[in-house]
């Protein structure tokens, strides 16, 4: 932010920064490759998550896009089931509630699919929070494209020196930082 710019809008990715959600996502998938491939634990936290299904199916060996399409419908139906493995950042939360009392926008953007991320809301009573809740089927282009971000700002007509983006994955960084807006590396909660 540049001397005498208001803070308007506070942008927050989901996955790794507002909830830790790895060991249910892995789970997930795990579930939903059975009968397409195998993922070993280390190789989903390092190569997975944070990215788009259509990104890293393909590195477990599922190129088919019928294929990678079932998986990820499979995993979307059983990703609820996963939800007690999942742990709210209730420090980065309590951020995001401030920001929402003192009159700033708060927004989610996420490479996860509407249906599962509107799920996930529900279950930690977060579902009416967020004023806009950017996911994978509002734009174009997901992470590391900055689209998400851009989106939100147009949304709010705000501009990056208004804006300040939480993020934890090298994939989000890469979107955020082309931006130009302020952003804060969550490491680890």
């Amino acid at each position: 932010m540049t001397k005498g710019s208001e803070l308007k809008l506070a942008m927050f990715d989901l996955d790794g920064t507002l909830f830790d959600t790895n060991k249910a996502n892995y789970l997930s998938y795990k579930e939903a490759c059975n009968g397409f491939c195998d993922v070993s634990e280390d190789f989903f936290y390092e190569h997975c998550m944070g990215k788009n299904y259509k990104t890293f199916l393909p590195l477990l060996g599922v190129e088919d896009k019928e294929n990678i399409e079932l998986i990820h419908k499979r995993k979307s139906d059983n990703y609820k089931s996963f939800f007690s493995f999942i742990r709210p950042n209730f420090s980065l939360l309590k951020i995001a509630e401030l920001f929402k009392k003192n009159g700033i926008k708060i927004a989610i953007i996420t490479t996860a699919s509407r249906s599962n991320t509107s799920a996930l809301l529900k279950f930690f009573d977060y579902d009416d929070f967020f004023d806009l809740v950017v996911t994978q089927e509002m734009t174009d282009k997901t992470k590391p494209f900055p689209d998400g971000y851009l989106y939100a700002m147009k949304y709010f007509h705000c501009t990056p020196d208004e804006s300040i983006i939480f993020e934890d994955s090298d994939v989000g960084l890469q979107a955020a930082l082309k931006t130009q807006t302020a952003v804060y590396k969550i490491v680890r909660f």
